[in-house]
């Protein structure tokens, strides 16, 4: 059997990097020579969590096709997410939580999607089904993913399936998963230590909206302030970039991790449907997004409606 690579989506979040960690393992256990690789270097939040439960960091890839001719994804399935070459490689597993949009494959493919918090959540699940016993180390993996995609269970992406995720895990860890998940989610607000670039690219993904190009990029930390007060900095940068890349819209949200608010910066057209599809109006360049925490459930289809 020929070995694949396995990869969340670019510019990779704690869920994409430590979903392909699982995946591998469970997918090297039932008989595939795989290999979790990164498509993108660690934010400080998901570095915590590497060194947190002692594991090595994957490495960081950006094109397969000279190495392999197939490839599992976790996390993401739209082909802009993913590696750059994708049109050159054959998928032949998708293990995913978000929509699905322009995807399509030559051959039959595996593909499991749930509409949960965190794609962990559904490899917990594959793993429990396949009866494969989940290490310490990997339950750690899996209960950081989960609280860094549902900020400690308070997104409305969040399930029943989450909670129950999390309560199992975190006792395979040992750990407190409330104790360690503060810890966690602040380890990963530092922004004054992150260049422009860094900041709207860190977790930014890139979607087809309406025949718009639009990029939205989501910035936790725990005073928005910390961003906004770079936003003629930030502006420059996310100018710079959707000139170079083609990108017509362009969203850096900073999202308060303690009170789950968040504020928007907007660079591109049409910023009327940023105020339509929130009901806010944008003020010098910025929008405020009381409540709105998740870029899947309260972001994404919000301007897809508009845009469509």
């Amino acid at each position: 059997m020929a070995k694949e690579l396995v990869f969340g989506h670019q510019s990779p979040d704690t869920d994409a990097i430590c979903a392909a960690i699982e995946y591998a393992y469970l997918q090297n256990k039932l008989g595939y020579d795989v290999e979790a690789v990164a498509l993108g270097t660690p934010n400080e939040e998901t570095k915590f969590v590497l060194d947190y439960f002692k594991q090595d960091t994957p490495r960081v890839i950006s094109e397969a096709s000279s190495e392999v001719e197939s490839v599992m994804l976790v996390d993401h399935n739209e082909p802009q997410q993913s590696v750059s070459d994708i049109d050159k490689l054959t998928v032949t597993h998708v293990v995913d939580h978000h929509r699905i949009a322009d995807f399509n494959t030559e051959k039959p493919v595996f593909y499991r999607a749930e509409p949960v918090g965190c794609v962990s959540t559904v490899i917990f699940e594959m793993f429990n089904e396949k009866n494969v016993e989940i290490p310490e180390k990997l339950a750690g993996l899996m209960l950081s993913a989960i609280i860094s995609d549902t900020l400690l269970l308070k997104s409305p992406t969040t399930t029943d399936v989450d909670k129950k995720a999390v309560e199992a895990l975190a006792k395979i860890a040992n750990v407190d998963y409330e104790e360690y998940g503060i810890k966690m989610l602040k380890a990963g607000t530092n922004v004054d230590a992150r260049s422009d670039k860094d900041l709207i690219d860190g977790d930014a993904k890139s979607f087809t909206m309406g025949g718009k190009a639009v990029r939205i990029d989501q910035i936790n930390t725990v005073d928005v302030n910390d961003v906004l007060k770079r936003k003629a900095d930030l502006l420059k940068a996310m100018e710079e970039e959707a000139k170079a890349e083609g990108y017509d819209l362009f969203l850096v949200i900073a999202t308060n991790v303690l009170d789950s608010n968040s504020e928007a910066i907007v660079y591109g057209e049409p910023k009327d449907a940023v105020e339509k599809a929130f009901n806010q109006t944008i003020s010098d360049d910025t929008i405020a997004l009381p409540g709105v925490v998740s870029r899947k459930k309260q972001v994404v289809p919000q301007l897809t409606d508009v845009l469509d």
